[in-house]
């Protein structure tokens, strides 16, 4: 906090207290001047004059003792928030005040007002207005991990996120003789992915509370295929490695800020997302064979890059300050649109027409952050996100549920986030699976700047 009023007006009161001082203290080294004085002016004025000085002091005493309270309670208020004593410190107020010159004024004339009871200081005031100002930058701050700002400017985000897929699959095929034998095959498959994705995204906000963003991915995905009983054999192993990148599914959002915080509201922010098929799709990648010598190893013939289908996400977030924590939270619906496809069968020289319908997502997510100062925060969630299952349908039958197409994604998250000088601002995050169907753990790291 800057403490340059309240030095003036420190600087000003000591100054003139000392001004007092030199003239009455002058006054009583100089008989001479004194009985002039007084062949002049009226004792009973002088005595007056006297008397005026004395209570001037007197008041000029209490404001520095005032004026040196507020001066130690701001400089232990900066000291708490991280920042180091001010320049102007007490030493450095009176070092200034006693290089002024000690004049005293005309005594036909008042003594002039001091400076501050001309112009009063305000410091509860300006306090309670800085840390109103702190705190909505803090805010700022945490609100742009979560949800966009709501600006009149154009802002470019580039995110970059690793994650990583861990899968064991064990599969029996046959039956128990005499309830202690198994007789038939056991396969143990095993895929370790890896999905990293470029997102390049740009916001523009059009009022104080519309946003309109678009986005546009770019996904790398390695995969290894591991599987045992090659030739036979249950100690013989095969690895497959799949890579593949492209495009991934393109997204356009709209922000609307319902309310905005008050006394007894919280921020309510709605969003509503589509995501088109501009990526890869799953469906029709046919299953081959690469290692002759094992059959129980099938792995696709390329990787997908997107779901291949239209979605549509409504969004509704809250938060609440509670200097110096934040609370928020998140709910959400993604509706995915059933679709035709002319091929879903993964068969080699097979083709299986289908109306394909994925399984719609809620997602729920809360948590907490806290300004550490005003460049940096750091934010604890946990985010979950259930799935329904997907079902097929063939031209002229019955539709049919996919077998373990239903998931529940729970993964704990850990961010921090700093504003550089320099406008940009970069937030880290860590997510780490808590459920079999969430990925075994992500990093994502992202940059945003306002233009």
């Amino acid at each position: 906090m800057r403490l340059r009023p309240l030095h003036a007006a420190l600087s000003a009161a000591i100054a003139f207290a000392l001004a007092g001082t030199a003239q009455i203290a002058h006054a009583a080294q100089d008989p001479a001047a004194s009985t002039t004085a007084l062949d002049v002016v009226d004792p009973a004025a002088l005595q007056a004059q006297l008397q005026q000085f004395s209570d001037l002091l007197q008041s000029q005493q209490r404001e520095i003792e005032r004026l040196r309270r507020q001066v130690d309670d701001l400089e232990l208020a900066q000291r708490g928030r991280g920042v180091g004593a001010p320049a102007g410190t007490l030493e450095s107020l009176a070092q200034d005040a006693a290089a002024i010159p000690a004049t005293s004024p005309p005594a036909a004339e008042p003594p002039p007002a001091p400076a501050a009871a001309a112009e009063p200081v305000q410091v509860g005031e300006a306090r309670r207005e800085e840390d109103a100002a702190r705190r909505e930058q803090d805010k700022a701050l945490v609100v742009n991990e979560h949800a966009p700002l709501f600006e009149r400017r154009f802002t470019f985000d580039a995110g970059l996120t690793y994650s990583y897929y861990d899968r064991r699959q064990l599969a029996l095929s046959g039956f128990l003789a005499l309830d202690a034998i198994f007789l038939g095959t056991i396969n143990l498959d095993q895929s370790k992915a890896t999905v990293g994705t470029l997102d390049l995204t740009g916001r523009y906000g059009l009022t104080d509370r519309f946003n309109l963003e678009f986005s546009l991915p770019y996904v790398w995905r390695d995969t290894r295929f591991v599987s045992a009983g090659a030739g036979g054999s249950s100690t013989a192993i095969s690895e497959v490695q799949m890579r593949s990148s492209g495009i991934g599914d393109a997204s356009v959002a709209a922000y609307y800020q319902l309310v905005k915080e008050s006394a007894r509201w919280p921020d309510l922010v709605t969003s509503l997302r589509v995501r088109g098929p501009s990526g890869r799709d799953p469906f029709g990648l046919k299953l081959i064979q690469p290692d002759g010598t094992n059959n129980n190893l099938n792995v696709p013939e390329n990787l997908p890059t997107g779901t291949g289908i239209w979605s549509t996400t409504f969004n509704v977030s809250a938060l609440r300050t509670y200097d110096p924590v934040i609370l928020f939270g998140n709910l959400g619906y993604t509706w995915n649109r059933p679709q035709d496809f002319d091929d879903i069968s993964p068969v080699l020289d097979q083709v299986s027409p289908a109306h394909v319908s994925l399984g719609n997502t809620i997602a729920l997510s809360g948590g907490l952050a806290i300004a550490l100062n005003d460049r940096s925060a750091v934010s604890l969630s946990v985010a979950s996100a259930l799935s329904g299952a997907t079902h097929t349908q063939a031209p002229g039958s019955r539709e049919q549920r996919v077998a373990g197409s239903s998931s529940n994604s729970t993964t704990l998250n850990i961010g921090a986030t700093y504003a550089l000088p320099s406008g940009w601002t970069i937030n880290g995050q860590l997510a780490a699976g808590l459920t079999p169907d969430a990925p075994n753990f992500v990093f994502g790291l992202r940059a945003s700047h306002s233009f």
